[in-house]
């Protein structure tokens, strides 16, 4: 394998792999490891350039050093990136040369599932890496427990908006019906909301619709439907110029990472009188199961505990915001800053 540093201010570590055996193109980005070793799983996807692989993982590590530290979690931030090529055929190939990658940090670097990717993935890294968690018949797959936490963070989110945090009867529209997409169905589904899901995969949506009886719109119509809740949990950047003026919606609460393409678009939804649960607290779930699980060793009850917290989580960042009187997503940037920046500079 051939290997690239690539130096960019304020990350520790950014690294490209290339392998033309394998049809093997990945990048390693560690951005921070003052809480612990950069924690962060692989992303399986097409970019049309390295650049912009390169730059959407540098997004995404820095949100899991948030994220970590946010979650009071023993963990730094990174993320990695497989390139969707289709001259890739052999998926074992493909995932055993990027644990090779994985491996070369030493430890500095843990990664797990992530979009494209599962917990078969995983195991192929196994073979190359023990840097990998998020294994079958240990944590597993996380799409069941961040869906948990973005369930959660929607009840605090309603909590603070309405007084209440029982959603029965409201109605959330869900953008994406992938894993994180259907489990959070499900949650919403038992305590009585009403479902309006999109994406672009329609066997994806006739599963949720099948299984919870949520009603199908068009990619498109997903923004301005009539709803209480807006859940983005597909890719980042859906909250933007053009369709936040759309949203009917007065919360804001999904798994995706990066939902606000800029972060003024976290002002203009206050503009809006949106309330905005930041992405990298809500959808924390995952990262917390795969740490305290295979990194702590904690029992599946206490790890639990932990993924509920994130409604408390919400809440603190709620009232910072309303004392401070800045944006929510300002907010919880204050508080996962003082955590793991303070550590940083000691």
């Amino acid at each position: 394998m051939q290997t690239r540093e690539k130096s960019v201010p304020g990350y520790e570590r950014v690294v490209c792999g290339t392998d033309e055996t394998a049809g093997y193109h990945g990048i390693v980005v560690i951005h921070s490891t003052a809480l612990g070793p950069a924690v962060g799983g692989t992303r399986f996807w097409s970019y049309k350039t390295e650049d912009d692989a390169v730059t959407d993982a540098l997004r995404l590590a820095r949100g899991m050093t948030y994220k970590n530290a946010l979650a009071g979690l023993p963990a730094g931030g990174g993320k990695s990136i497989v390139m969707r090529d289709s001259k890739a055929t052999d998926r074992e190939q493909l995932f055993r040369t990027h644990g090779r990658l994985v491996n070369s940090f030493a430890g500095k670097y843990i990664t797990a599932e992530d979009v494209g990717t599962s917990p078969s993935d995983m195991e192929y890294i196994l073979k190359e890496s023990s840097y990998v968690a998020g294994l079958q018949g240990r944590s597993g797959d996380p799409s069941p427990h961040t869906a948990r936490g973005v369930f959660r963070a929607m009840q605090a989110a309603a909590k603070y908006k309405w007084g209440s945090d029982d959603l029965s009867g409201k109605t959330v529209s869900i953008q994406g019906c992938g894993h994180v997409g259907y489990f959070l169905a499900g949650e919403l589904a038992r305590v009585g909301a009403k479902l309006i899901v999109t994406d672009v995969d329609q066997a994806k949506v006739k599963r949720v619709v099948d299984d919870h009886k949520a009603t199908a719109v068009p990619p498109e119509e997903i923004y301005s439907v009539a709803a209480d809740v807006f859940a983005p949990c597909a890719l980042g950047g859906v909250l933007n110029d053009q369709t936040i003026p759309q949203l009917k919606a007065m919360l804001v609460v999904g798994a995706a990472n990066n939902q606000l393409l800029e972060s003024r678009h976290g002002d203009l939804l206050e503009q809006h009188g949106i309330l905005y649960a930041p992405d990298y607290a809500a959808n924390a779930g995952g990262v917390i199961n795969g740490c305290c699980i295979e990194m702590l060793g904690w029992d599946v009850p206490r790890t639990l505990a932990k993924t509920d917290a994130i409604y408390d989580t919400l809440l603190t960042i709620f009232a910072l915001a309303e004392r401070a009187k800045i944006p929510t997503y300002q907010a919880a940037d204050r508080l996962a800053e003082e955590l793991w920046k303070g550590v940083a500079t000691k």
